[in-house]
């Protein structure tokens, strides 16, 4: 970080290009491609797919709204496909049912950090894989399984940069395309730049590119990654454990020996109730997330969606920090089993 604001280039410089390099290399992949926000990742990765007018792209209601959002942005339009109740994630086969002669591609959303193979499905694959950096398909890492991949650097994601994100392209083309974009359409490198007394724009673009403090964050971030995640997967065992007792709630399943855990979400009866009670005794549950199909926003694009539309009544997701020890999970537990009983009197 002092490096970054020593250097006195504070946007997108030689810092945001290391951090590219070190991402690039620990996922085992040839280029990445740093950005503002895993939002501009999903749009640079639709426009490089080349995501248009008229197209139709295959995603989850289940997830953040700037899924959605980005595929608004190109242009394009969502046609929603439902999910596994135990996953909260699309299968093959939710998938292969939304597809329709329009389809572009198909937008998986890596919930909670698992990996989701739709080999064979659709040539096109852009993960949303905001929650799920490190996490492994198999024996490879989410980002180096042929999609185009787009993470998410945020303040609560398993790697941070305090704000920020990545699209992992699949090819040369790619990579070259989307660094024009997502900085204006300006095509020189930052060093090229400084040296040259005029400024080439070949093409449209958005300010898109990763400030150099936000990726000296990440750097550091990145270098002690393999404590972190060690943490969130202990954590979230340490809850699987906690939480078998409790009859009627259920864990949604991240698969945690191949995924870096971003939650740890339930499914419970009376979900509503059992949120107010465990706020109101101080627990910081949330709900993640309303379905996008339900939304005013996306309401053209409604369809029916049985399994999200069930379980979106009953999810909840409990405080998920790496810094938090066994007896806070147990605290939250015993709320929880607390509000539950209150709640079924």
């Amino acid at each position: 970080m002092t490096e970054a604001l020593r250097a006195g280039q504070y946007v997108h410089n030689t810092a945001t290009e290391q951090f590219e390099t070190e991402l690039a290399e620990f996922l085992g992949v040839p280029d990445v491609v740093a950005v503002s926000r895993c939002t501009a990742a999903l749009h640079l990765a639709l426009l490089v797919a080349g995501v248009g007018p008229g197209d139709e792209v295959v995603v989850p209601s289940q997830t953040f709204c700037a899924t959605i959002h980005a595929i608004v942005m190109a242009g394009a339009r969502p046609r929603f496909a439902d999910i596994d109740p135990d996953t909260l994630c699309v299968t093959a086969a939710t998938v292969a049912e939304a597809i329709t002669p329009r389809t572009r591609a198909v937008l998986p959303v890596l919930y909670g950090g698992r990996a989701i193979d739709l080999n064979g499905v659709h040539d096109t694959v852009i993960e949303d894989a905001a929650h799920a950096f490190g996490s492994h398909q198999a024996a490879t890492r989410v980002g180096a399984t042929g999609a185009l991949t787009c993470f998410s650097f945020g303040p609560i994601k398993n790697l941070t940069c305090i704000e920020g994100g990545a699209l992992i392209p699949r090819t040369r083309e790619e990579a070259d395309t989307a660094r024009a974009l997502r900085l204006l359409g300006v095509t020189q490198s930052q060093a090229a730049r400084i040296r040259s007394s005029a400024c080439q724009v070949d093409g449209p673009g958005w300010p898109y590119h990763l400030s150099a403090v936000h990726a000296a964050v990440g750097r550091v971030q990145l270098a002690r990654f393999g404590a972190v995640a060690t943490m969130r997967k202990q954590l979230w065992r340490a809850y699987a454990r906690e939480l078998a007792p409790l009859g009627t709630v259920s864990l949604v399943d991240v698969d945690v020996e191949l995924s870096v855990p971003f939650n740890c979400v339930i499914r419970v009866p009376e979900r509503d109730r059992v949120f107010a009670a465990m706020r109101n005794q101080g627990i910081g549950v949330g709900v993640h997330y309303p379905p996008n199909h339900l939304q005013p926003a996306f309401a053209r694009w409604r369809r029916r969606l049985p399994v999200t539309e069930a379980t979106a009544q009953e999810i909840l997701s409990l405080p998920f920090h790496p810094g938090m020890s066994k007896q806070d999970v147990k605290r939250v537990v015993s709320t929880l089993q607390v509000a539950v009983e209150e709640a079924a009197a």
